[in-house]
């Protein structure tokens, strides 16, 4: 099958790759639509990911497909139906599943290889898609599924302050979900000016630079900041969102971190303001709830996808990142 495969940091290809093999209790998929997540770009780069990565490996997990076959035992799909995978299959078994925390199983594995012309997977890694929702839209499900985790730990209530940090994809998607939510006021904190109007058409009441130091500090000290999420990953947006939480706010940090780095806080600060600093880790339990929200129409994908991109195109884009800066990038690999 024709695959985007990373053979070591940097060394991307568009090539042949073995089509997995359909066992008892899988589903073999013919990937429609596959997203470029960041965490690709940090695979390329040969920085640590959720699972070890095993060269030579084909890139992507956010597909949305059609059940090209079912292994002997499957009984809840069958070759036509449209689907999406969760991306990440855990045991059962072991402790951390047994207590109902599969997102940190001992035995955890990845299971899709996206951008590829088949993925094989467990059949409880395997989601209908409603006929209402475009594959190209579910092609969304994973990274609005890991928003979802992140919006849980948040906890948003009714008319909080909630500030934002980072509006690339990720941010773009918790904007939506932040509003829909019930929030009062939303400060979206960002570097690039070219993303104020979209942030002001998707419900912020507020678009601040963190280099403006002065609106910040008006704007926490006049809006009692309870709820900060931050969607960056990098050192200076996470002492942003530390900076601008309230006493006894909640910080999400969702934004994946290189490995190598520190949170930069201090503790005396942290004391004083008594506030909770949570992490987020991938989609325990919230594909079928991302499922439905993009078929209600809760989120605007079209504000979410800025590029659509062939397989050959992908090559260029990992080698030089230019779509991926702006928002969500979607990988056709066999339309619907």
């Amino acid at each position: 099958m024709k695959a985007v495969v990373l053979y070591g940091p940097g060394d991307v290809r568009l090539t042949d790759f073995p089509t997995p093999e359909l066992k008892p209790g899988t589903v073999k998929v013919a990937v429609s639509y596959c997203g470029i997540c960041g965490s690709d770009f940090h695979k390329v780069a040969g920085k640590k990911n959720t699972h070890a990565i095993h060269y030579p490996v084909p890139l992507g997990h956010e597909i949305s497909g059609i059940v090209e076959a079912v292994g002997e035992g499957v009984t809840g799909f069958k070759a036509g139906d449209r689907v999406t995978v969760d991306p990440n299959w855990s045991c059962g078994k072991c402790y951390y599943c047994q207590q109902g925390m599969p997102s940190f199983c001992e035995n955890a594995r990845g299971v899709v290889k996206g951008m590829c012309e088949y993925v094989v997977s467990p059949e409880e890694s395997v989601y209908h898609l409603p006929d209402s929702l475009d594959l190209h839209t579910a092609a969304l499900a994973e990274p609005v599924a890991c928003c979802v985790h992140g919006m849980d730990l948040l906890a948003v209530q009714p008319g909080d302050a909630v500030a934002l940090v980072g509006m690339g994809a990720i941010g773009t998607i918790m904007l939506q979900l932040i509003k829909n939510a019930g929030a009062g006021e939303i400060v979206v904190l960002e570097t690039n000016e070219a993303k104020r109007e979209l942030a002001m058409e998707l419900g912020a009441t507020y678009f601040v630079s963190p280099a403006d130091q002065e609106t910040v500090n008006t704007l926490a000290e006049k809006l009692h900041i309870k709820r900060v999420i931050e969607c960056v990953g990098i050192r200076p947006a996470q002492k942003t969102a530390l900076a601008v939480a309230d006493k006894g706010a909640t910080v999400v940090m969702f934004g994946v971190s290189d490995a190598a780095d520190e949170l930069p806080i201090n503790l005396y600060d942290a004391f004083l303001k008594e506030l909770t600093i949570k992490t987020s880790f991938v989609n325990p339990f919230t594909t079928q709830r991302a499922i439905n929200i993009l078929n209600n129409g809760a989120l605007k994908a079209d504000k979410i996808i800025c590029k659509d991109l062939t397989m050959e195109e992908t090559i260029e884009e990992f080698a030089n990142p230019q779509y991926s800066r702006m928002g969500k990038v979607i990988v056709t690999v066999k339309r619907e």
